[in-house]
């Protein structure tokens, strides 16, 4: 079973019944990483050790018998101007290619109380601002379907990544479109969330009145379980 193909809320489940293991969808995950990145370079950075390690981690408690949320175990890939403790967040910019941030975003801090699994952080438009996923400092993220043609932007890397199964589901942002344009361009879900319901706190503006975090999957149901993970009120905000 290529299990990089199903939808968070089937891998969820799955994972409930103890049909599969986080570790066993982290690593189907990575191996088509190494299969199609090559193709649609649709990450700046991945992170396959602290994947596979935080997998293990689910494992270990869902073993256990701990009770666990629904996103558990899920590998969730982030767009570079969120900010993952440990991780560069480059906007993909030269200017900002050894920038490594001192703490998480928001949206991060709630996903880690899920037991989510980040694969790496996406390609986008140069801090954001683009419609093809074409400015990026670091390289040109190609649509899975036609690789002639481009995942739309400036969340392409975000979209082109789910839509080839390089994540289950993935974190975009958008000013004005920029979430809404690549998912249809790749065919797959994506929401921006009602202005505020998201926190903002972590992520590198482009125009701090219309900004928002969101969410894109291959389901709404999977889209719908990731923002009713990342919404709600926060202090920061």
């Amino acid at each position: 079973m290529e299990l990089y193909r199903l939808t968070a809320s089937e891998l969820s489940r799955m994972m409930q019944k103890k049909e599969v293991s986080s570790a066993e969808i982290t690593r189907s995950v990575f191996d088509r990483i190494a299969q199609k990145e090559p193709e649609i370079e649709a990450y700046i950075t991945l992170d396959e050790e602290g994947a596979l390690k935080k997998a293990t981690e689910v494992d270990e408690k869902r073993a256990k018998g701990e009770s666990l949320p629904p996103l558990a175990g899920i590998p969730v890939g982030i767009k570079d101007n969120i900010c993952l403790k440990g991780l560069p967040a480059t906007c993909a910019s030269k200017m900002l290619q050894n920038f490594v941030p001192p703490y998480n975003a928001t949206v991060i801090e709630k996903l880690n109380a899920q037991d989510c699994v980040y694969t790496g952080k996406l390609n986008m438009d140069e801090f954001a601002m683009g419609s093809s996923t074409e400015t990026s400092f670091f390289k040109k993220t190609k649509n899975p379907f036609d690789t002639a043609r481009v995942p739309g932007g400036s969340s392409g890397g975000s979209a082109a990544s789910v839509a080839a199964g390089e994540a289950i589901v993935s974190l975009g942002s958008d000013t004005g479109g920029s979430i809404r344009q690549p998912a249809s361009f790749c065919g797959v879900v994506g929401l921006k969330p009602t202005y505020g319901s998201v926190s903002r706190f972590g992520l590198v503006a482009f125009a701090s009145s219309l900004d928002q975090i969101g969410p894109f999957g291959r389901s709404v149901e999977d889209v719908s379980m990731l923002y009713s993970a990342i919404c709600g009120k926060d202090p920061h905000d």
